[in-house]
């Protein structure tokens, strides 16, 4: 690992980080703060009158439990988009980056091998998907603390964030495996971009009617299940356990064709 390139990582993508803590920030503590269990039943009917819509974006359901609520509102979609534009953002500022603007010439010249490079960005990338997760879980954690104290069931919830950090991982090892195979930085964002597009409206789709459930099966998004994980599901936990076991197999895949191309500097 090389510490100069992990703190030249984080110069360069801390704005963006930032943004992105932001807006999960505003959409956390604004649904968090709407939560009334008396107010159960409006949205129910809400959900109801557009049963299309709200299924697509995982929110059939206000739920009984702050922990359901926040589950239906928040992990349906926004905990899961919102991250993952960050990661797709950042892998494509990785390795693809330097590739494409010739500056790996200069970044191989330093005693920095091509091993120590690769395990720097993946660090990164890495630590990026901690990061959001547990801001985004601690925030949650607060916010719901300090406007409904002793109404989220605490230990569940960790269960749910512990999955969507799997989630993450793997979609942060898609990206930046993209990232490691392309040397021009428009064909890792469209394909990388491509798929996170394309397992998202199959996973919204899925959800429509019964008719295109059997969709859910094409996405990898399936494996995340906020809902069974809340209920300690061993089905739903070994699904987020395949998640991650997938993302470390693509930074593996990732780190390994890096050192083996051959660059044109």
């Amino acid at each position: 690992m090389s510490l100069p390139l992990l703190r030249r990582e984080l110069r360069a993508n801390y704005k963006m980080i930032l943004l992105f803590t932001a807006v999960i920030t505003l959409y956390s503590t604004v649904i968090i703060a709407m939560y009334d269990p008396k107010l159960g039943a409006s949205l129910n009917m809400m959900a109801e009158s557009m049963p299309e819509l709200f299924a697509a974006f995982g929110m059939t359901n206000a739920g009984a439990t702050m922990l359901e609520f926040i589950i239906n509102y928040l992990y349906g979609f926004i905990l899961v988009v919102i991250p993952m534009l960050c990661l797709l953002l950042i892998a494509g500022r990785l390795v693809v980056r330097y590739v494409d603007q010739g500056s790996m010439a200069y970044l191989l010249a330093t005693p920095n091998t091509r091993g120590t490079i690769i395990r720097t960005q993946i660090l990164f990338l890495v630590l990026c998907t901690l990061f959001l997760v547990i801001y985004s879980s601690g925030l949650g954690l607060i916010a719901s603390e300090m406007l409904f104290p002793g109404e989220l069931d605490v230990s569940h919830y960790l269960l749910v964030n512990a999955g969507l950090l799997c989630l993450h991982l793997f979609l942060g090892g898609m990206c930046f495996f993209f990232s490691s195979v392309f040397s021009e930085q428009k064909k890792a964002y469209g394909c990388a971009g491509g798929c996170l597009v394309a397992f998202l409206l199959i996973q919204m789709l899925s959800q429509v009617s019964k008719q295109l459930e059997g969709l859910r099966l094409l996405t990898p998004l399936t494996l995340f299940q906020a809902k069974e994980l809340a209920m300690e599901s061993s089905e739903a936990l070994m699904m987020a356990v395949c998640l991650a076991i997938l993302g470390v197999i693509l930074y593996i895949a990732a780190a390994q064709i890096f050192r083996r191309r051959n660059l044109s500097l």
